[in-house]
């Protein structure tokens, strides 16, 4: 399975946020810190902000922090978010894609199947398994 880079970001900007729970990131220092578009960050921040992964403050002393203990949060889960509407394959659309041999294939079942455990082998990971260490992250 291959991971869309708006999850490989998504996933970057978590790990770096459970790293220090207490301290809010800007949208920018992250986009330095990573050498990746500022705007592009800004919107997938805003996607992990909707599903309450990630609280934003405005103001001084203002950023990202982490919605939630890390602990609590599952990768796969994680992934299943950002990946909505990223099908493994054409035919696994929720419109069916456009597929020749639908209705003779056998393949689909067992890639739903494979996804499947994919994203259940992921959530017995949390974020806090994978957050960055504080040491090794320059800030």
């Amino acid at each position: 399975m291959r991971l869309t880079t708006y999850t490989d970001y998504g996933l970057r900007m978590l790990m770096r946020l459970a790293s220090e729970p207490g301290r809010a990131f800007s949208t920018a220092d992250l986009a330095e810190e990573f050498g990746l578009s500022r705007n592009h960050l800004a919107k997938i921040m805003q996607h992990l902000a909707r599903a309450r992964l990630v609280e934003t403050r405005r103001g001084g002393g203002g950023g990202a922090v982490i919605g939630l203990p890390a602990d609590r949060i599952r990768l796969g889960d994680v992934i299943n978010l950002l990946e909505e509407g990223q099908p493994l394959v054409e035919c696994l659309n929720a419109d069916g894609g456009d597929c020749s041999i639908d209705g003779q294939c056998r393949l689909k079942a067992r890639l739903r199947s494979a996804e499947r455990a994919f994203l259940v082998d992921l959530n017995r990971s949390t974020l806090a398994d994978i957050a960055l260490p504080a040491m090794s992250v320059t800030a």
